[in-house]
C-alpha cells in the first residue's frame, strides 16, 4: 500500500482528487493511487517542563536553566484520534510519500510522526508548490527521497528546541524576578524572535518621543545655459560640514550661515562653468514575484491589509487552486514552469472585469526575466498565479491580493525600464552646485506598473538642458529653501513585517551589520504575521488607525532585559545558521550548545534585572523583594516572593503586613509554611507559546 501523508485536510483532498476515484473513510481518503491521510498542523508537542520532572510544575528560580537531555514529544490531545489513524496507516503502508509543506515546518511536523512512531519504510517526497491538478500530477511523477531534506529538518529541529529553550527560560527567570518587585498578575512571554520584535516597536516609540524638530536650509541656485535654464542645488565641501552651522548629518542648520552663502552667490561676477556632465544608461529589472513577507508589505501600502489578514487571503487562494504556496520565502521562479506562462497570462486575460487584458495584450513571451533562476529555488518558489482561470466571485481582499501576484508574474514578460541619467556638476564662485536629470527611454515594465512619484523636489525631476563639461553658464538666482527635520515614522503591521526582514538595518553591533545584509531576516515567512498579532493579544502593543505602540508592560520588559536579547543581532545570526543548516552547514548538536549557553546566561541575568519598582508594594525586610498577600489554613497572611529562598512572613492587619507583630518570621529559622502554596507558582506559559 502506498500511504501520502498531507499536512492538512484540505490538501489532503486536493491531492486525493487527482489520484482519482477517491473514496472517503475515517481519517483518510482510498484512491487508485494509493491511501491519503492527514495531519492537522503539528499533532506532536514539546513536553513541558514537569515532563522532564515534577519539580518544574512550579516556578523557581533555583531550577533554571531547564535543559533536556532527552528531549521528549507528546501526543497533541485535540488531535489524538486522527495521530492514532495515521499511526495505523503507517504501518499498514509499504511505501510512504511525506506530503508536507514545501518548507522548513511542513518538512519537521511529517518527518517527526514517522520518527516518533518508529518508522523504517522507504520514504518520498512530494513537493505541492500548487494545489491546481496540472501541479500536483507533475510533482507527483518528480518524487524525491525523503532523506534529501533531511538537513530542512534537523534546522525546524534546531529552531523549535531553541524557542523552547529561551521561551521556558527566559520567560520563569523574568516573570520570576518581576514578582520579587511586586508585579504579580504580570507573566513575561519571552521568545527568541517575539522579543527582540517588540524590541524594535519600543526603541522607534522612543526615538519619536525624544526627538526634537530642527530646521535646516538647502539653497538651489537657478543657472542660464544657452540650451535653457536648470536648477543645482549647493554641496557644501567637506571641510565646511565640520563648521558649527552643519550638524552631524551634514544638514546646514544656520539660518545666518545660509543667508551669507546666498548672498555671496547673489553678487557678481555671476560667471560659472560646467565642471562635469556625464550621462549614463540605466536599466531597471522587473519587480521579482513575491515571497510572503514582499507581498505582505505590498499589500500593506497599496490597501492597509495587515500581515495576517494578507496570509489568510494568500492561503484562501492557494486552497482554491488559483495561486501557488503562500509561505514561500522565495522570490524566483524554476525555468522548468517557463513553459507555463502562455497559458496562466492567457488565463489572466480572460478574467470577467478585463483588468488584467492590457497587461497581458502586451506581454512579450520572448523575454526571461532574472527571476528565472533554479539556483535560488529550494523547496518552494515564488508566489503567482496557477493555471487555473479565475471564473468565480472573490471577496474583495482575495481579489485585491490575487491582482498584486498576477501583475508581479505578468510583468516578467516586459522589457526592461531604460532611462538615461544625467549628473552635472557646477562650479561657482569656488563652490560646488549638483543636478541630477532623468530620459526615459524605454518604458518597458513600468508603462503598467508605476512605482510611487518621487517628491516634487527631487532632482531626478529636474529637465536638464543638453550640455558639455566646460561650458559656461550664468547665476541668475539663489533660494533658501526652509525645512524640517521629521521623526521616523512609526511601525505598522506591515513595515514591522519589513523591518523583520530587514533586521540588518537595527542590529547594534556595527561589524554584523555588514554580515547581515543578506541576511533572511528574524522569524519566518510564515510566523512574522503570528509574531506581531501574538504581542497584541498579550497587551504588549496596541493597535491605533493601524498604527502599532508599545504598552507600559512592554516597556517595563524591555528596559529589564540585557541588550543581547532585546537587541536582534545574536537572533538574526541565529537565524542565518538555521538557514545555513538548511543547506547542510552546521549541526543540530552544535547550535543548541550555543542556544544553551546563550539561555544560561540571560537566566543569570534575571538576578540583577532592573524592573522599574511597582506601586503600591510592602517590602521584604530580609531581602528587598515584594510581599505578597496570601491565603493559608489559618487565614491571609504575607509572604516573601522570594520564597523558598527567603522564607520570612507576617500576619496580614487590617490588609497591610503586620511588621510589629510576634509573627515576624526570619529567613534563617523558619521551615516551610504549612499555609504557603507553592501551586502560586504553577506554569502559565505552555510549549505552545514559542512555537
Amino acid at each position: 500500500m502506498k500511504l501520502y501523508i498531507a499536512e492538512k485536510p484540505s490538501m489532503a483532498r486536493e491531492l486525493a482528487a487527482c489520484l482519482k476515484n477517491p473514496q472517503k473513510g475515517n481519517g483518510f481518503i482510498k484512491t487508485a493511487g494509493g491511501i491519503v491521510t492527514w495531519l492537522v498542523g503539528h499533532v506532536l508537542q514539546q513536553a513541558e517542563p514537569d515532563a522532564y520532572d515534577p519539580k518544574y510544575k512550579f516556578w523557581r528560580a533555583e531550577d533554571l536553566p531547564i535543559v533536556p537531555k532527552n528531549w521528549i514529544l507528546e501526543v497533541n490531545p485535540s488531535t489524538a484520534q486522527q495521530f492514532q489513524i495515521v499511526k495505523r496507516l503507517i504501518n499498514e503502508a509499504d511505501e510512504i510519500i511525506h506530503a508536507g509543506d514545501p518548507d522548513r515546518e511542513g518538512q519537521l511536523l511529517v518527518d517527526e510522526v514517522l520518527d516518533f512512531v518508529g518508522n523504517k519504510k522507504p520514504v518520498k517526497r512530494i513537493l505541492l508548490n500548487a494545489l491546481d491538478e496540472t501541479s500536483i500530477l507533475r510533482a507527483n511523477k518528480n518524487l524525491r527521497d525523503n532523506a534529501e531534506f533531511f538537513n530542512l529538518k534537523q534546522s525546524a529541529l534546531a529552531r523549535s528546541r531553541a524557542d523552547w529553550l529561551i521561551g521556558m527560560n527566559l520567560s520563569r527567570a523574568y516573570t520570576l524576578a518581576a514578582r520579587r518587585l511586586g508585579y504579580q498578575d504580570l507573566v513575561f512571554p519571552i521568545g527568541r524572535v517575539k522579543t527582540p520584535t517588540l524590541a524594535l516597536v519600543v526603541r522607534r516609540e522612543r526615538e519619536i518621543k525624544n526627538f526634537k524638530p530642527a530646521d535646516f536650509f538647502t539653497i538651489k541656485a537657478t543657472f542660464a545655459h544657452v540650451n535653457g535654464n536648470f536648477i543645482a542645488q549647493f554641496k557644501p565641501p567637506k571641510k565646511m560640514l565640520d563648521l558649527p552651522a552643519f550638524d552631524s548629518e551634514g544638514r546646514l542648520i544656520d539660518k545666518k550661515f545660509a543667508e551669507e552663502l546666498v548672498k555671496k552667490f547673489s553678487a557678481a561676477p555671476l560667471d560659472g562653468k560646467i565642471s562635469s556632465y556625464k550621462t549614463t544608461e540605466r536599466k531597471e529589472s522587473q519587480p521579482l514575484p513575491f515571497s510572503l513577507s514582499s507581498l505582505q508589505v505590498a499589500a500593506g501600502k497599496a490597501f492597509g491589509y495587515s500581515p495576517q489578514q494578507v496570509l489568510d487571503a494568500a492561503q484562501s487562494l492557494y486552497e482554491k487552486k488559483l495561486t501557488t504556496y503562500p509561505r514561500s520565502d522565495c522570490e524566483f521562479l524554476p525555468t522548468t514552469q517557463f513553459k507555463d506562462a502562455r497559458r496562466i497570462l492567457h488565463n489572466l486575460s480572460m478574467v470577467n472585469n478585463g483588468s488584467f487584458k492590457n497587461l497581458v495584450d502586451h506581454a512579450n513571451f520572448g523575454i526571461k526575466s532574472r527571476a528565472w533562476d533554479d539556483k535560488k529555488i529550494s523547496a518552494h518558489h515564488a508566489i503567482i498565479p496557477t493555471q487555473k482561470p479565475l471564473n468565480m466571485q472573490l471577496p474583495a481582499i482575495e481579489l485585491n491580493i490575487y491582482s498584486l501576484i498576477a501583475k508581479n508574474y505578468a510583468v516578467q514578460f516586459y522589457p526592461l525600464h531604460i532611462y538615461d541619467e544625467t549628473v552635472v556638476a557646477v562650479k561657482y564662485k569656488g563652490e560646488n552646485f549638483s543636478a541630477r536629470g532623468k530620459v526615459v527611454k524605454q518604458a518597458g515594465w513600468r508603462e503598467f506598473y508605476i512605482a510611487p512619484k518621487a517628491k516634487a523636489d527631487d532632482e531626478t525631476e529636474n529637465l536638464l538642458p543638453k550640455m558639455e563639461t566646460g561650458d559656461d553658464v550664468q547665476h541668475e538666482k539663489s533660494e533658501l529653501k526652509k525645512s524640517v527635520t521629521k521623526p521616523p515614522a512609526r511601525f505598522t503591521s506591515s513595515s514591522l513585517v519589513q523591518g523583520m526582514k530587514e533586521i540588518h538595518k537595527y542590529v547594534k553591533n556595527p561589524e554584523a551589520k555588514k554580515q547581515l545584509k543578506d541576511v533572511y531576516g528574524i522569524g519566518t515567512e510564515a510566523t512574522r504575521a503570528s509574531i506581531i498579532d501574538d504581542l497584541i493579544k498579550r497587551g504588549f502593543l496596541k493597535v491605533s488607525k493601524k498604527i502599532l505602540q508599545p504598552t507600559a508592560q512592554a516597556y517595563l520588559l524591555i528596559d529589564a532585559l540585557p541588550d543581547d536579547m532585546t537587541y536582534p543581532d545574536a537572533t538574526a545570526i541565529w537565524e542565518d545558521k538555521l538557514h545555513s543548516m538548511s543547506a547542510g552547514d552546521g549541526t543540530l548538536e552544535d547550535f543548541l550548545a550555543g542556544q544553551v549557553k546563550f539561555t544560561g546566561e540571560l537566566v543569570s541575568a534575571a538576578t540583577t534585572a532592573k524592573f522599574a519598582e511597582a506601586e503600591g508594594i510592602f517590602k521584604c525586610p530580609n531581602c528587598g523583594s515584594a510581599l505578597v498577600k496570601r491565603n493559608g489554613r489559618n487565614g491571609e497572611f504575607w509572604g516573601c516572593s522570594a520564597y523558598p529562598k527567603c522564607r520570612t512572613s507576617f500576619d496580614d492587619k487590617d490588609g497591610k503586613p503586620d511588621f510589629d507583630g510576634k509573627k515576624f518570621l526570619r529567613a534563617q529559622n523558619f521551615n516551610t509554611p504549612n499555609n504557603f502554596n507553592p501551586a502560586d507558582f504553577e506554569p502559565i506559559i505552555s510549549s505552545a507559546d514559542f512555537k
